[in-house]
C-alpha cells in the first residue's frame, strides 16, 4: 500500500491547493476510483481496514490540478472507530472544495445515510453509484435523474474496475453542488439543534478570508453525541474560547438528559426513514432475480455446513500452493539451481579476482556473506514464497471471501473477548505483522487493540515465515503439522481468553459489510502483488543485509561464539536444538522470516531431526516480534505495554518449546 508521508503530503499541497475527498462506506470501490482519478495505486481490498491511513494523489480535472484524498471507509461520520474519526476530522479540518461520495449501487439505501450526513457539512459534492454493473445484473434499476433532482447534486453511474463512467464523473465535478435535500427532524430536536448552533461561532477562517461556518449543524449534532474531540478538527479555523466550549458541553449534557430516548437514536430513525423514502422513489427491481453461482457460494461459505469445510479447503490450497509449490519446487529451482550452481560460484570468482582482501571477500561471499547468505535467503528462499503467498492472499481479498471467513470465526473470537472484526488484522498478519499492528486501529476498544497486538506478536506468523515453516513441514510426518497447528491455535485461544479475563473493558459489537463474491480482475491482482513485492524488496531485503552483516562482524570479533556459548543451556539443553540454531534466533529478532529461513536451511541440510524441527517450528512461531513490529507496537500501544508483551512472549515461547522437547525426549509422542 502506498501511504503519503507527512513530507510528501506537504509537497502535494504545494502542487495542488484544492482538495477533492473521496468518502463512502467500506467495500464500495473508493480506492479503485482513486486510482482511476489519479493513476496512483492503493491496495484494493474487500474488507475494511486497508485504507486506515489516508492516501493522496494528484488528478487533472478540466485543465486544473486537484489533490485527491482517499479517506477510510465509514459507516457513519459520527465516529465510533478510529477510521471513522480520521474521515470526519479530515472533512472538517481540510475543508475540501468538493466531495465525491462513492456508493454501492446495490446497497443504495445504506449509502444514502452517509449522503444525509454529508449534507450537514454543506460541502459541494457528487454522488458516484459504483458497481452499477452488479446492480443491473441483480435486476436493480436506479432512476439517476430523479435521484439527482431529489438530492440536488450530480449523480453518475460508474464501474471502477473497468473504468466505465469515470469520464462522466470527471465532467460532473464542474457541476458539484451543495445538497438541497432537507431532513425534517422532530420539532424537539430541531429546537435544541438551533439553540446549540447559536452558541457556536458563526464564521471560520479559510486562509486570509473569513466565511460563514456552514457546518454548524453537523458540529452541533456531534456535540450531542458527546464527542468533544470535534474541537480538535475545527480549532485551527476558529480557536474557540474555552468559555464557548464549556457552554456547548454543558448545554449538550443537560439537553441529552432531558430526552427519554437517546437523541442519536431519534436522529438516526429520521435519517433512515428519509433514506427509505428516497430509495423507494428511485429504485425498482425488474424481473425475477436469479442467484448466480457466486451468490450461492457466498451464502454457503457463511453457513456452518459447508462453510467450515470450505475454510479447510482454502487452508489446504494455501499449503499446497505456498508450502509445496513455492517452498519446495520454486525454492529448489532458485536456491539449489540458480544460486548454488550459477550465481554464487560466479560471484565468488569475481569477488576473489577483483577484491584482494580476505576480510572483504568473506563479507560478500563467505559463510555470512552479504551475497551468499543475505541475498540467497532473501531472493532464493523467501522471495518465491512471499510472491506465491501474496498471489493467493490477493485472490482471496479480491474474491470477497475474507470477510466471510471473519463471520465464520466470530464465534471463536468471542471466547478471546474479541469479535470477528479482529480477524482482519490477524489475517493481514499472515502478510506482515508490522502492517497488521497498524490496522488494529480499526478495532473499537483499547482492550481489543491490546489483545490483538499480543496475539499478533505471539501466534501469527508473517507470510515469508509461514512459507518457510510450511517448507520445513512438507515431506515429513503429518503429526508434526498437527502438533504445530494445535499448539499455535491453542496458544492463541488460551492466551486470548486469559487476556480477555484479566484486562478491563468489554467486547464491542460485530458489524461488518459483506461484499459479493467476485472473480478477481487479473490487472488489479497483478498491481497489488507488484506493490507488495516492491514493499518487500524495499523493507525486508535491507534488513536481511543488515542482519547478515551483524552476524559477520560478530563472528569476526568472536562475539557470536560467546553468544552461542551463553545461550547453549537454553538452546541446546533446554530446547534440544543444535547450537547453530542460536544464529536463527538472533537474526529472527531482526526479521522473523529471516530466522525461519535459517531453520529452513538447517532442516534442508539435514542438521535437525524431526523432533528438533517440531520444537523449532513452535519456538520460532511464538518467538519475539521482529524489530520493525517491536517499534510499531511501541508507537501504537506505548513502551510499557510493548515491553510487557515482548517479555511475556519470549518467556512463553521458550517455555512451550522446552516442554515440548521434554515430551518428545520421553517418547510420549512418536513422529
Amino acid at each position: 500500500m502506498e501511504i503519503a508521508s507527512p513530507a510528501s503530503q506537504q509537497d502535494l499541497k504545494s502542487v495542488a491547493s484544492k482538495i477533492l475527498a473521496l468518502v463512502g462506506n467500506p467495500n464500495v470501490g473508493k480506492s479503485v476510483i482513486f486510482g482511476r482519478l489519479t493513476g496512483k495505486y492503493v491496495t484494493v481490498s474487500n474488507y475494511p481496514g486497508t485504507t486506515v491511513d489516508v492516501s493522496r494523489g494528484i488528478g487533472w480535472f478540466g485543465g486544473s490540478q486537484m489533490q485527491v484524498v482517499d479517506t477510510p471507509g465509514v459507516l457513519s461520520l459520527f465516529p465510533k472507530s478510529e477510521d471513522e474519526r480520521v474521515t470526519r476530522d479530515l472533512l472538517l479540518r481540510e475543508r475540501p472544495e468538493v466531495v465525491i461520495q462513492v456508493a454501492d449501487a446495490k446497497n443504495l439505501r445504506r449509502s444514502l445515510l452517509i449522503t444525509l450526513e454529508l449534507m450537514e457539512l454543506k460541502t459541494p459534492m457528487v454522488l458516484s453509484l459504483n458497481m452499477s454493473d452488479e446492480a443491473r445484473e441483480r435486476g436493480i434499476e436506479i432512476d439517476v435523474e430523479r435521484l439527482s433532482k431529489i438530492l440536488g447534486v450530480p449523480v453518475v453511474e460508474t464501474v471502477g474496475v473497468t473504468g466505465e463512467g469515470i469520464a462522466d464523473l470527471r465532467r460532473a465535478l464542474a457541476k458539484a453542488s451543495v445538497p438541497t435535500i432537507a431532513v425534517k427532524y422532530l420539532s424537539e430536536l430541531q429546537v435544541v439543534y438551533e439553540q446549540l448552533e447559536n452558541l457556536l461561532p458563526s464564521n471560520v477562517r479559510t486562509g486570509t478570508q473569513t466565511v460563514p461556518f456552514a457546518a454548524r449543524r453537523f458540529v452541533a449534532q456531534t456535540l450531542f453525541y458527546g464527542d468533544g474531540a470535534v474541537w480538535n478538527a475545527i480549532g485551527q479555523h476558529f480557536p474557540a474560547h474555552e468559555t464557548v466550549k464549556n457552554q456547548c458541553a454543558e448545554f449538550a449534557k443537560k439537553t441529552v438528559k432531558s430526552f427519554v430516548r437517546p437523541m442519536s437514536i431519534l436522529a438516526m430513525d429520521t435519517k433512515q426513514q428519509k433514506s427509505g423514502e428516497i430509495f423507494a422513489e428511485v429504485v425498482s427491481v425488474s424481473g425475477a432475480i436469479k442467484s448466480s453461482w457466486a451468490q450461492k457460494f457466498g451464502k454457503l461459505s457463511m453457513q456452518p455446513w459447508p462453510g467450515y469445510l470450505i475454510a479447510v479447503g482454502v487452508l489446504f490450497a494455501l499449503y499446497e500452493f505456498v508450502g509445496v509449490f513455492a517452498a519446495q519446487t520454486l525454492v529448489n529451482l532458485l536456491e539449489k539451481g540458480l544460486f548454488a550452481q550459477i550465481l554464487n560460484p560466479a560471484v565468488t570468482k569475481i569477488v576473489e579476482t577483483v577484491i584482494p582482501f580476505k576480510f572483504f571477500q568473506e563479507m560478500i561471499v563467505g559463510p555470512y556473506g552479504l551475497f551468499t547468505m543475505a541475498l540467497t535467503y532473501a531472493l532464493a528462499l523467501i522471495f518465491p514464497i512471499v510472491t506465491c503467498f501474496f498471489l493467493f492472499f490477493g485472490f482471496l481479498e479480491d474474491s470477497g471471501y475474507l470477510p466471510r471467513l471473519a463471520v465464520m470465526l466470530d464465534r471463536v473470537f468471542r471466547v478471546m473477548g474479541l469479535n470477528g472484526k479482529a480477524v482482519l488484522p490477524m489475517i493481514l498478519g499472515l502478510g506482515c505483522d508490522t502492517m497488521a499492528t497498524l490496522t488494529t486501529r480499526v478495532l473499537d476498544t483499547k482492550k481489543e487493540k491490546v489483545i490483538v497486538a499480543l496475539l499478533l506478536t505471539l501466534s501469527v506468523p508473517c507470510s515469508a515465515q509461514l512459507g518457510a515453516m510450511l517448507g520445513m513441514i512438507a515431506g515429513l510426518s503429518w503429526k508434526i503439522f498437527a502438533i504445530w497447528l494445535f499448539t499455535v491455535v491453542g496458544t492463541m485461544v488460551g492466551i486470548g481468553w486469559s487476556a480477555a479475563k484479566l484486562l478491563p473493558g468489554v467486547r464491542s459489537p460485530f458489524v461488518m459489510e459483506i461484499p459479493p463474491i467476485r472473480v478477481p480482475q487479473f490487472k488489479n491482482l497483478f498491481r497489488k502483488v507488484r506493490a507488495r513485492l516492491l514493499w518487500y524488496v524495499r523493507e525486508a531485503v535491507p534488513m536481511f543485509l543488515l542482519g547478515t552483516f551483524l552476524l559477520f562482524i560478530s563472528d569476526k570479533i568472536g562475539l557470536l561464539d560467546l553468544v552461542k556459548r551463553a545461550c547453549e543451556p537454553v538452546v541446546v539443553h533446554f530446547l534440544g536444538l543444535p547450537q547453530k540454531a542460536t544464529e536463527a534466533f538472533i537474526i529472527g529478532f531482526l526479521r522473523r522470516d529471516y530466522g525461519a529461513a535459517g531453520f529452513f536451511m538447517l532442516s534442508q541440510n539435514g542438521i535437525m531431526s524431526a523432533e528438533q524441527i517440531t520444537v523449532a517450528l513452535i519456538v520460532i512461531t511464538l518467538f519475539m516480534p521482529c524489530i520493525a513490529q517491536f517499534f510499531v507496537t511501541i508507537k501504537e500501544r506505548g513502551l510499557r505495554t510493548t515491553l510487557g508483551i515482548a517479555a511475556f512472549v519470549l518467556s512463553f515461547s521458550l517455555g512451550v518449546g522446552g516442554l515440548l522437547n521434554w515430551i518428545l525426549i520421553r517418547g510420549w509422542i512418536h513422529l
